[in-house]
Order: structure tokens, then sequence, then C-alpha cells
């Protein structure tokens, strides 16, 4: 089976212990989380969950799935990168005088497009935001040029193309019900 990438959205309230049970169900399908990244989302009282792994679509469905029966779980949707706008950020940190050796900084700043958080004689260090590639390009172009004392990425932030978020979705239809019924 082809293995791709999947983003996995998972919204719920902020449960003590529930990060823990999320992952317990990628440990026991053997699935290795790529990234992970947890924030409240739009809808007040509500953390949203950002989850990359590659698995095989038939694997992602049932540990949706299996992630959607939990009690503490609102919903959850699986997506690929077409159905998302997603970005990185990352973190570099570069010695200063080695930097101040490719002479023109500019053109990295340029071809990148990243800002200088820090500068100061010892070290300076970059932001980059963007997608896995073009953040990792830019890790391999500075380490082969200047080397890079510390590095960081972030986790995926993904939003979906349509036009509200699928919670809101679930939730209008929960509510149009509940008035029917009363």
């Amino acid at each position: 089976m082809e293995q791709k990438l999947y983003t996995i959205t998972i919204f719920s309230e902020n449960t003590p212990g529930l990060l823990n049970q999320i992952t317990i169900i990628f440990t026991r399908r053997q699935i290795n989380i790529e990234t992970l990244s947890v924030s409240p989302s739009a809808i007040e009282g509500i953390h949203k969950f950002t989850i990359t792994a590659f698995a095989s679509e038939d694997l992602i469905q049932k540990v949706v799935q299996q992630i959607d029966k939990r009690i503490d779980i609102l919903k959850a949707y699986y997506n690929v990168d077409e159905e998302l706008v997603h970005q990185e950020i990352a973190l570099y940190k570069i010695a200063t005088p080695e930097l101040l050796k490719l002479g023109s900084v500019e053109g990295l700043i340029r071809k990148y497009d990243i800002k200088i958080l820090e500068l100061n004689e010892t070290f300076t260090v970059f932001e980059k935001t963007g997608h896995h590639a073009e953040t990792q390009q830019l890790f391999k172009e500075l380490s082969e040029t200047v080397g890079v004392l510390q590095f960081i990425r972030s986790g995926r932030v993904a939003i979906t193309r349509s036009k509200v978020e699928r919670l809101s979705d679930m939730l209008a239809e929960i509510e149009k019900k509940c008035k029917t019924t009363s």
C-alpha cells in the first residue's frame, strides 16, 4: 500500500491526558507521528490538534475512526496536502562571524524570504516560514556554507480550504437537530 503524508485534525475540549490517549492509538498501529501542534481553535473552548503522519489511506481512516470514538473528542478528520493551506516555522542559529564571511547576506534573505530575529556579534537567528521542503532546503544550504549552531522546526499548522472550520458545520447540524426535537 502507498504511504502518503496525511494531516489529521482533532477537535476537543482541553482535557488533561488526551494527548497521551491519542498518541497511544498511533503507537498501537505502529505509525510514527511526524509533526504535532496543539492550539485553541477558532471556536471558543475548543482545542485543535494537528498531526502529520505517513501511512496508507486505509490505515489513517482506521486511526481517525478510532480517535473519533473517544468520548473526549468532538471530531477528527484527515486531509491530504492539496486540501489544506499549511505552514511550518523554523529557527536557525548561526555564528555571526561565519555568516559575515559570506559577504552579502541580502541574497540569502531574498532567496529564502527569511527574517532576522536577533543579530549580535556572537550569533544570528533567522526565521523561515514555509513548507517542510523550503525550511529543509535553507537548513541544508546554511549547514553547507556557514554551519548551523541550533535548529528547530515547529509542527505543521493547517487550515482547510473549505469556507468554515469543519467542526463548525458539525456543531451547526447538532444545534439544528436539537431545535427540531425541542
